[in-house]
């Protein structure tokens, strides 16, 4: 799956649109134009279209105006892109109290990201390992660091245990997003893929060559309803994730 990259921009523009700290006033005589409204209207068509169809020109003829009329306001696709992507991070569910502690209030993180991709899978195709800047971005960081603060981790280690909470989340629904791609572009759902295979996959399974293969293969099949499940795979991988983190905070506890 191809990732939508960013190409270069000059900083100080990119940071000024992100804070809003240089906005045109909008011209009379035309709709109404801001930062916020262009990229709401390109975030309405990436959920409807995927972010391939998100360009300057698509966005001003949603809006009723020409490509040049945006330009004023955002100067590409590029800070654009950075726009949107700091506008969704400010929507997510941050609740001010989670009870059960550390673990409970990391889980809460993972299961916000989560839901993020999910209401906007598009975003997986946004590079974001050189990070958006904006105010968003910030307040995000700043909220998840504050769940595993005060609990024997270095600034490094929670920096770290973001990283790895997060990272699972990213992994899980890009496979998750790989098979609805997959299944659009082959016009078969797992489940049909699964059926077209099946008659062939029982004659070689039933030769007892791959025994454990075989058994293994057939639960999770069974269990899943197909060859993959998004939400068991996320899940599953997140509180294994969370065990491993709860071995450094024990052992960060004993040695203090």
């Amino acid at each position: 799956m191809a990732s939508e990259r960013r190409s270069r921009v000059d900083p100080a523009r990119s940071l000024a649109i992100l804070w809003r700290t240089r906005e045109p006033a909008s011209r009379g005589g035309g709709p109404e134009l801001s930062v916020d409204r262009i990229a709401r209207t390109a975030i309405g068509i990436a959920d409807r279209d995927g972010i391939d169809a998100v360009t300057m020109r698509r966005v001003g003829d949603e809006l009723g105006v020409g490509t040049m009329s945006l330009y004023t306001y955002v100067p590409g696709k590029a800070e654009l892109l950075d726009v949107i992507v700091d506008l969704l991070y400010g929507e997510m569910d941050r609740p001010a109290e989670v009870t059960g502690g550390w673990r409970a209030r990391l889980e809460q993180v993972a299961r916000a990201n989560w839901a993020l991709y999910r209401n906007h899978p598009w975003l997986l195709r946004v590079e974001t390992t050189r990070p958006v800047l904006g105010p968003n971005l910030l307040a995000k960081y700043d909220y998840e660091l504050r769940t595993v603060a005060d609990i024997g981790l270095s600034d490094v280690e929670m920096d770290a245990v973001l990283t790895l909470v997060l990272g699972h989340v990213r992994s899980a629904a890009r496979a998750g997003l790989e098979a609805v791609e997959l299944e659009r572009e082959t016009g078969m759902t797992d489940d049909q893929w699964w059926q077209s295979y099946a008659p062939w996959l029982e004659k070689f399974m039933r030769s007892g060559t791959y025994p454990l293969a075989a058994r293994v293969g057939t639960a999770a099949g069974q269990a899943h309803g197909g060859p993959y499940a998004p939400e068991y795979a996320f899940e599953f991988g997140l509180q294994r994730v969370l065990d491993g983190i709860a071995v450094v905070v024990g052992q960060r506890s004993a040695g203090a």
